[in-house]
């Protein structure tokens, strides 16, 4: 498949661009990953974007590098999974090396220990913001399953400390016999 050289480009600079400007780990960028490539450039639909992130999710290494995988390979093939994800760890790559060229002037500034004080509220606020808008495709399916492997989900993590992996996998048995069952039933899975 020939992809147009702008569409490399518009990749790159696009990832570059939400990975130099977000700070507070991978899920940070998925709502804005999704409000670039869903609601401005309409190159991935919502659902396709709620599927991807749950992939990138459930894959070994950085949700942010494997979300810009997904989406570069969606978008582009293999050549775009590879532009987006070098537009995704160069500014990371970047800052870490300055900052870490300067660390002893940084690791006891009083200003720069106030300002990642202040990002934490900021990261707080869109992950909430991230579990809102990913949250509402689940209870708007109006089916009780989806709600409640979310709920055992989150029970068995936060209050048992059951493994997050072992859950993930159980979530995808779920999941699978789900839609095994829906698609022979005719109707929609979780």
């Amino acid at each position: 498949m020939k992809y147009d050289k702008k569409v490399f480009i518009k990749l790159f600079l696009s990832t570059f661009q939400l990975s130099a400007c977000t700070f507070g780990g991978g899920f940070v960028i998925i709502p804005l990953m999704r409000k670039k490539f869903v609601e401005e450039l309409h190159w991935i639909e919502e659902q396709e974007m709620i599927d991807l992130t749950a992939i990138a999710q459930s894959s070994p290494g950085a949700i942010a590098v494997n979300a810009s995988i997904l989406v570069g390979y969606h978008v582009a093939g293999v050549i775009g999974a590879l532009v987006t994800v070098l537009g995704t760890v160069l500014p990371p790559l970047m800052i870490i090396s300055v900052i870490s060229f300067f660390y002893t002037a940084f690791r006891d500034n009083v200003i720069v220990d106030m300002a990642m004080t202040g990002m934490l509220a900021g990261v707080a606020a869109v992950i909430c913001d991230v579990v809102i808008t990913m949250g509402k495709s689940v209870f708007q399916k109006k089916r009780i399953l989806p709600v409640a492997v979310l709920a055992a989900s989150f029970t068995a993590v936060r209050f048992w400390a059951v493994n997050i992996i072992l859950v993930i996998l159980v979530c995808a048995v779920i999941g699978a016999i789900d839609t095994m069952y829906q698609s022979k039933r005719g109707g929609a899975a979780l």
